[in-house]
């Protein structure tokens, strides 16, 4: 560690020590080792620092001193980079507590915005929280940003990691600080904060605070043990999902207090707080569907003890502090020990003990490979962003972009703030548009980075199988040296959990994870600049041309029937996808799905979407539930020969391009249509993604004579 100046350390120390007491309403509080070294050298030396400690080892307590201290000595504001919403209402709290001005402008507060930044100008706050998102903001940017920079007396990086490409939370708008980093005058001192960073990180964050127009001094850091005396660690491998679902139903309320339950997808948490909630525990979904206000009172809801546990995706992350958490449990592995660790961290920051448990699942490593490359952009789309921006000379919003590209929205979005990290474009009033600046794909990192995650993902199988102890092993992945036994864990001291499943427990698992159907939302609006795909739609879909809500037997990603489903669809060997008719399973749960459908209109007859891929499956689909309902089948619409099949890929505005015209209402089936007085069909397929298919062919149908189209398919993406 390189120590800082510490000439006026006394008064220093006092004076710091007093506000520590009043940020923790402790009046014999004191500061953890390392704690005030890292205050002298930003206050005293105005040194750039990265302090690397693990999670409540008191990382805000420094900025927050330090901003204090500064701004008494005449300094100005400080401002704070954080990642996550929760975050910053945590923070904003804390500070409050310490006498600290703060407020956060965000995409949760807009209307407040005008009223911080008029506090602002009146030098009316000390701290201001703002997220990495928001430095690429065009009126944040350009008018207020400037003003900050040549003001502020402190900046702090939290969560720092996602400064790298090699953390595993990488946010490209984080590599901006660099940018803002150049410009700071050499007396700004620079906090960059993380508890979840590996050696390798370590030096990435390091090198990047060094840049500056004047800044030549070495990067004071401290780096502390990782190792987490009170939490217990322990990896239990079961054998089926059910089976690992049978053992949270039975055991959640033996843990102690309240925790978290991670999932690895939006479905699997939610099938679990369905499960969980149908068997009498008090626990809830919070997932990257969950909206913000929900998120805020489910948040308040664990840390007031109201539930015994939330289940949620990584969206439930960084920056939620509950010190007296008392459990995490993880259904599936994530794919690295920096991830693993970060999550599990949230666990037992005020308690002498706190319980974490791992239960991975065979699916693991099949999602871990979705994630990873739906995250990687690819040279093809980069170039094909910037020749639409070019060729449009002017900014596009990402709507009308996306006609022009065929990129599917969220990894569009991510492209585009990479490409404008990079400098080749930039976000301005009215959307995106071309910088002009020269650009390369850097095929070289995008490789080193995904060798680097293939490497963390086995490093987690590892983790499952050690015979080391599981902190020592999980520490030293990260790169601490210090790491010893741990004395606690299942491999130190023997299983600590129960490993017993009854029966009662799995059969009611079991009913869960098969309990059968998954609403389909109808398609409402046409997407944006279809004009230029030779498509004249545009605005809300007209209600006579719309499918009616659908059903779905179940998402691939469910964890009940999600694993039979993807069996059914699976290809073979060369990627062609298999076919066969329906089995008798699959059959019933149909039928149970259709029985408890809550339908504004019964079906008077079945029809069967046209399928290049299998015709067996979907065909015999259709007629099975057409004889056990007793409804007439009228066949399959037909195919336009002059529709050449599409690529099955890209954003919304291709997708329907690739449908367009593809569906043909037959002679036959125009007739049986023509002959029935109010025809309500039901329109039966094997799997839908965008739902632009069923959305064409239900306008067709309309279009002919049909009441209404009620969707029917085995399998929903997502």
């Amino acid at each position: 560690m390189t120590e800082p100046s510490n000439a006026a350390a006394p008064s220093l120390r006092s004076r710091a020590l007093e506000h520590l007491r009043a940020l923790t309403g402790s009046p014999a509080a004191d500061f953890h080792p390392g704690q005030f070294e890292a205050v002298s050298a930003l206050v005293e030396d105005h040194r750039r620092a990265l302090v690397v400690q693990r999670t409540g080892w008191g990382k805000s307590a420094v900025y927050f001193l330090s901003a204090l201290l500064m701004r008494a000595q005449g300094y100005g504001p400080t401002l704070i980079i954080s990642p996550l919403l929760a975050l910053m209402r945590d923070q904003v709290a804390a500070a409050q507590r310490a006498g600290v001005r703060a407020a956060a402008i965000s995409s949760a507060n807009p209307t407040e915005w005008s009223e911080i930044s008029a506090a602002l100008d009146r030098g009316e706050l000390d701290v201001l929280l703002v997220s990495p998102e928001r430095l690429n903001n065009p009126r944040f940017r350009e008018e207020q940003l400037p003003r900050l920079m040549s003001e502020l007396g402190l900046l702090v990086v939290d969560e720092a990691h996602c400064i790298s490409d090699w953390g595993h939370d990488f946010r490209p708008d984080y590599r901006r600080i660099k940018d803002m980093l150049a410009q700071l005058p050499d007396s700004v001192a620079v906090l960059a904060t993380t508890a979840t960073a590996n050696e390798r990180v370590i030096e990435d964050v390091r090198e990047q605070l060094g840049v500056g127009s004047g800044y030549c001094g070495e990067v004071f850091t401290l780096r502390g043990p990782l190792s987490r005396n009170s939490l217990r660690l322990g990896v239990l491998r079961l054998p089926s999902t059910s089976v690992r679902l049978a053992w949270l139903l039975e055991h959640l309320e033996q843990l102690p207090g309240s925790g978290i339950v991670y999932a690895l997808t939006i479905g699997a948490a939610e099938d679990t707080a369905q499960a969980l909630t149908d068997a009498g525990h008090r626990v809830a979904a919070y997932t990257g569907r969950t909206d913000a206000a929900e998120r805020e009172e489910l948040e308040a809801a664990l840390k007031e003890n109201q539930v015994k546990a939330l289940v949620a995706t990584s969206a439930l992350g960084m920056g939620f502090d509950k010190p007296d958490l008392g459990f995490v449990v993880h259904l599936g592995a994530p794919s690295s020990p920096v991830a693993y660790y970060q999550q599990v961290g949230r666990a037992g920051r005020a308690t002498d003990s706190a319980d974490v448990l791992l239960l991975p699942g065979r699916e693991d490593r099949e999602i871990w490979e979705y994630f990873a490359t739906a995250s990687m952009p690819t040279q093809d789309k980069a170039t094909a962003v910037l020749t639409a921006l070019a060729e449009h000379g002017g900014p596009l919003s990402v709507a009308a972009l996306e006609p022009r590209v065929n990129i599917k929205r969220s990894p569009l979005e991510l492209l585009l703030k990479v490409l404008a990290v990079d400098g080749a474009v930039e976000r301005v009033g009215g959307g995106w548009q071309s910088t002009g600046r020269p650009w390369e794909y850097d095929a070289a990192r995008y490789e080193r980075v995904s060798a680097a995650r293939t490497a963390e993902q086995q490093a987690m199988l590892d983790y499952q199988t050690t015979d080391e102890c599981r902190m020592q092993f999980l520490t030293r992945l990260l790169d601490d040296a210090t790491a010893e036994p741990c004395g606690r864990c299942d491999v130190c001291a023997g299983a600590w959990y129960p490993t017993d499943v009854p029966s009662e427990a799995s059969d009611a698992a079991a009913a869960a994870l098969h309990r059968a159907g998954v609403p389909l939302e109808p398609r409402a609006q046409w997407p944006t600049g279809m004009d230029r795909l030779g498509i004249q739609v545009k605005g809300k879909i007209p209600e006579t041309e719309r499918a009616e809500r659908g059903r779905a037997l179940a998402r691939l990603t469910d964890l009940g029937w999600g694993q039979r489903l993807r069996e059914t669809l699976r290809t073979d060997e060369g990627g062609n996808p298999m076919d066969a008719e329906v089995t008798a399973d699959l059959g019933r749960a149909c039928l149970t799905v259709l029985a408890q459908w809550d339908w504004r209109e019964r079906p008077t007859a079945v029809v069967a979407m046209p399928s290049l891929s299998r015709p067996r499956l979907v065909g015999s689909l259709a007629r099975g539930i057409a004889s056990a309902g007793h409804l007439p089948y009228w066949g399959a619409l037909e195919l336009n020969p002059d529709v050449p099949r599409g690529s099955h890929g890209g954003n919304s505005a291709y997708r329907l391009a690739e449908v367009w015209d593809r569906f043909v209402v037959g002679p036959d089936l125009s007739a049986q249509l023509a002959a029935a007085p109010r025809a309500s069909i039901l329109l039966v397929d094997d799997l839908v993604d965008s739902r632009w298919s069923l959305t064409v062919a239900a306008r067709q149908l309309r279009r002919a004579g049909a009441e209404s189209v009620l969707p029917f398919v085995l399998a929903a993406q997502g």
